[in-house]
């Protein structure tokens, strides 16, 4: 496989690399495929074969990493395969169709016109400062108007979708889009609302780790589990005072997995029992019929003679 480009002299050639690079892709790859990147970059001015084994060689990296590098910057469009080998993409002109296509795009000027634009500006500007150091890509400018438009978030919580994203550093269009796609499902709209959400959430948290100190886990809730404890909070209403009496449920119990206790609160919860009280009530009419049964058992081994009345006594033992 080639790169495409015309020999040059390698003492008066330079490897230039557009700033859009670091604007849009710098954030989304790793390092061993943005190290290929530069490294293909290099080798174009040249007009050199693209040989994996030779760039594993080359740059110390796995063969399969350089395979894995190679592919995600065609998925990127950085990256043009064609019948002689492989193209790369001018970036440049990648960000002015970006920009200019199929719509007229937001932009420093066009904000400006009413009063909801002016705000939006503002908002727009704060971004650029806070978390891109004032150089904000202009593709930046589109992906924030399409933002804005299909979410309908007001301003703060646009500025917190981004403050979000950039302390887990994953500060580009699709992580923003994955999560604000769970923020609009959450019918968040305005600050109170995600203020709101923020809260349920670290109620959630609290109570998975009160589960986990409870059960003695010495660990985090799996995936699995987080969504046990989900549906018995958000769905059956219940807190750890109630959960707290179904995980007392396996004291004398080995091997306990999260669905046993699932199985108690769901009886619970269709039963429509919503306080202590209502369960311990219940709680105590089971021990009570546990009793009774022991007792006829008992009567039963000892070769007492069952009458009528003894088989309506039975019946007792059943009832809800």
């Amino acid at each position: 496989m080639k790169l495409d480009a015309k020999e040059k002299s390698v003492l008066f050639s330079t490897t230039e690399i557009p700033d859009v690079f670091f604007t849009e892709y710098m954030g989304i790859a790793n390092g061993d495929f943005v190290k290929v990147y530069f490294y293909m970059v290099f080798l174009s001015n040249y007009n050199k074969d693209i040989n994996i084994n030779e760039l594993s060689k080359s740059l110390a990296l796995p063969y399969p990493t350089v395979q894995d590098a190679i592919k995600f910057w065609e998925e990127q469009g950085l990256l043009i395969k064609n019948p002689t080998g492989y193209s790369l993409a001018n970036l440049q002109e990648i960000e002015l169709s970006k920009l200019y296509n199929p719509k007229l795009t937001s932009s420093p000027e066009n904000m400006k016109e009413t009063e909801l634009s002016k705000e939006r500006a503002h908002t727009i500007e704060c971004i650029n400062d806070q978390f891109f150091q004032g150089v904000m890509s202009p593709t930046w400018y589109t992906d924030i108007d399409m933002l804005f438009n299909k979410y309908g978030f007001d301003d703060q919580v646009m500025l917190a979708l981004f403050n979000y994203a950039y302390d887990k550093r994953a500060l580009h269009i699709k992580y923003l889009t994955t999560v604000a796609d769970g923020w609009y499902k959450c019918n968040i709209k305005t600050f109170d609302d995600l203020d709101t959400y923020f809260a349920k959430r670290e109620k959630i948290n609290v109570l998975k780790r009160e589960i986990s100190n409870k059960l003695r886990l010495n660990r985090s809730l799996n995936t699995f589990e987080e969504e046990y404890v989900e549906k018995w909070n958000q769905e059956y209403g219940y807190g750890m005072d109630i959960i707290n009496l179904a995980l007392q449920r396996s004291t004398n119990k080995s091997n306990v997995g999260f669905s046993y206790f699932d199985k108690i609160l769901t009886d619970w919860h269709e039963k429509d029992y919503k306080t202590v009280s209502d369960i311990q009530n219940h709680l105590t009419s089971i021990d009570e019929k546990k009793t009774r049964t022991k007792k006829v058992e008992s009567m039963s081994n000892n070769n007492f003679e069952f009458t009528q009345s003894t088989f309506d006594s039975l019946n007792l033992l059943y009832d809800n």
